[in-house]
């Protein structure tokens, strides 16, 4: 039997992962979860999963969370603050580590499990977009397996043929493509864009996601990050990887082969597939996602994304060729944009000015030999400096 971590239970990710994990008590023992500030879900998930370990990053959550155990027989210990998170992440009795903390605030524990040589679920984009050398080289060293959850990426990993790791060119790849559904905007005329609201730019038409990374999706700004992703994870450069607006979200990535073969990973938009996948991979587990039935989806659409409409991906792009410090700048700014649009700062048109301009005053710089410090130095000065634009856009 398997010890699991879930660091971010509450979120999408972290309940669909415990919907797979308890279909399989026989399989899997949740050892321990973790959420930043809900306790009161993260209280009906140790009633239900009963793991050892409980851990909130807030503090003050912590002890709400105590109170609201005190009656449970075997409750779990609860632990508080950032350094618990990556404590857990690294137990000797852990196994498996689903790494599902929204945003940068993932980056350590995702970090420790990598060094601890976990058998890691990467689900947070962010760690790689922020500091995709130093993880891949910690999962390297440790003989971590490092397992991508993000559907396309997920979907690009089972369609790559054994060996992909020593380079694409040794196993005649000849590029991956990157499917994007194109969010509730992708056919919404230009000019309404400056009206929409949080709401609306939350309410994805194929998947059910957090409102953070349901904004992404509406920018494009999460398939820019998912590029830069990809390139830590299949080696590879962003001229090699084509972004492809498939409305359908029934494709969810492809690889291109020399030979004029292209394979795609098919499935309905439901993360509980690639949580599955990576569960029980080289193997296969059931997950309670229904079976695609072809005949209902009657067909399935492709079209370039248009730079105008999604500037965000532009920028991404932009950061993926510059290297160095340009990704951690470019999800710093994205994460300060994004969060003042949902709180009604800003107006979503706002979001790529806010972020043009932090990585335009915030020049890319090469990642200095302490790594991971400078990386984060890099994080909090694009913080600090979109904040500070934050006023010029103000609605």
């Amino acid at each position: 039997m398997k010890g699991i971590c879930v660091l971010g239970a509450t979120g999408s990710i972290g309940i669909s992962t415990l919907d797979v994990v308890g279909r399989h008590p026989e399989l899997y023992r949740v050892v321990a979860l973790t959420a930043n500030q809900d306790a009161e879900r993260l209280a009906e998930q140790c009633r239900r999963h009963r793991p050892a370990l409980a851990v909130l990053a807030d503090v003050g959550a912590a002890e709400r969370l105590r109170g609201l155990l005190a009656d449970m027989a075997g409750a779990p210990e609860v632990l508080a603050g950032p350094e618990a998170l990556a404590q857990v992440a690294a137990l000797p009795e852990v196994d498996i580590v689903m790494a599902a903390i929204v945003g940068a605030a993932g980056l350590l524990p995702t970090l420790a499990a990598a060094r601890a040589g976990k058998r890691l679920l990467l689900a947070n984009k962010e760690a790689l977009v922020v500091a995709g050398e130093i993880l891949m080289s910690a999962a390297a060293a440790s003989g971590a397996l490092l397992l991508p959850i993000d559907s396309e990426h997920n979907a690009i990993f089972q369609c790559m043929p054994a060996g992909y790791e020593h380079g694409l060119d040794q196993v005649g790849v000849e590029r991956i493509l990157l499917t994007a559904s194109g969010g509730p905007f992708r056919d919404r005329p230009l000019a309404e864009l400056e009206r929409v609201t949080p709401d609306q730019a939350c309410a994805h038409p194929n998947w059910r996601m957090g409102r953070k990374i349901s904004v992404d999706s509406a920018t494009m700004m999460n398939k820019g990050l998912e590029l830069i992703e990809a390139c830590w994870l299949f080696g590879t450069r962003p001229e090699r990887i084509q972004i492809v607006i498939h409305p359908q979200s029934v494709i969810h990535s492809l690889v291109q082969y020399v030979d004029g073969s292209v394979l795609a990973q098919l499935g309905n938009p439901d993360m509980r597939t690639p949580i599955a996948h990576a569960l029980a991979w080289p193997e296969r587990l059931s997950s309670g996602v229904s079976p695609l039935d072809l005949f209902a989806v009657g067909r399935l659409d492709f079209e370039p994304p248009g730079l105008d409409r999604f500037p965000c991906l532009s920028l991404a792009i932009q950061a993926a060729e510059s290297g160095g410090t340009a990704p951690t700048i470019l999800n710093a700014a994205n994460e300060i944009a994004v969060a003042a649009f949902l709180m009604g700062r800003i107006r979503y048109t706002a979001i790529a000015p806010l972020v043009g301009a932090t990585l335009e005053r915030l020049p890319a710089q090469a990642v200095s030999r302490d790594g991971l410090e400078s990386l984060l130095e890099a994080d909090r000065q694009a913080r600090a400096m979109a904040e500070q634009l934050l006023p010029t856009l103000v609605t």
